[in-house]
């Protein structure tokens, strides 16, 4: 149980792959424009990451080390054709939208780097469950930058909702604040690397915060310990 909480809290915060890592940023930051294309490619990715981890899991004992990065390779972009079709038949509004981010789920660093590092090397409950963190914690970036860049370049929060969920999604759409002309900066690529700098800082931020408090408890502790003592 210990094991799983570790995994968990690495994926969503300690070793997030977006944040930390720093892995899977071209579509990170190319189509976050929206909670929706955001919502879209991380669900994606999760399914995939998770499929994968749990593949490369099972396979692990039979395939030999010198060819085992083909055929990640080749199990991870079995997962994105069948996702990527999925999403052609099922959400086609959406699959225009994303385009060539989808397939490129297979390049993936992220993806390819759990596999290797993880996967490989454990049994397939721990697998999924890292797999599965790991790409909510790569999620939760993308909506974060998502809302953001959408926020503040349109005035709107999960414009376009009914391209991933339906016609009845179209109530989602909340508009904040009218706006005449959108904010290019923050709906354009170099807004998306503003944001996202931005978040990195408040995560350190926090990180730094905590470790603060630690420490200042920790002292805490060992004055009272030697109180104690004496």
């Amino acid at each position: 149980m210990n094991d799983f909480k570790q995994l968990s809290i690495d994926g969503l915060w300690k070793n997030n792959p977006g944040l930390v890592q720093l892995l899977g940023l071209c579509p990170l930051l190319a189509v976050t424009s929206t909670i929706t294309n955001a919502l879209g490619l991380g669900v994606a990715t999760l399914l995939v990451l998770l499929g994968s981890n749990v593949a490369v899991s099972l396979v692990r004992n039979h395939v030999a080390s010198e060819i085992r990065i083909p055929v990640f390779v080749l199990i991870i972009a079995s997962l994105v054709t069948v996702v990527q079709l999925l999403m052609n038949a099922y959400t086609f509004g959406l699959y225009q939208s994303l385009g060539i981010f989808i397939p490129l789920i297979v390049t993936n660093c992220a993806i390819i780097g759990r596999a290797e590092a993880f996967a490989s090397k454990n049994a397939v409950l721990p697998s999924a469950i890292d797999g599965f963190m790991m790409g909510l914690g790569f999620l939760l970036v993308l909506l974060m930058l998502g809302a953001l860049r959408e926020i503040l370049g349109q005035g709107t929060l999960f414009d376009g909702a009914d391209l991933l969920l339906g016609d009845w999604a179209t109530a989602l759409r909340i508009e904040l604040f009218s706006v005449d002309s959108h904010f290019l900066l923050a709906m354009l690529p170099p807004g998306a690397f503003i944001g996202m700098g931005l978040l990195i800082a408040l995560k350190n931020t926090i990180d730094h915060k905590l470790q603060q408090r630690e420490e200042t408890e920790a002292k805490i502790s060992r004055a009272r310990v030697t109180g104690a003592a004496q």
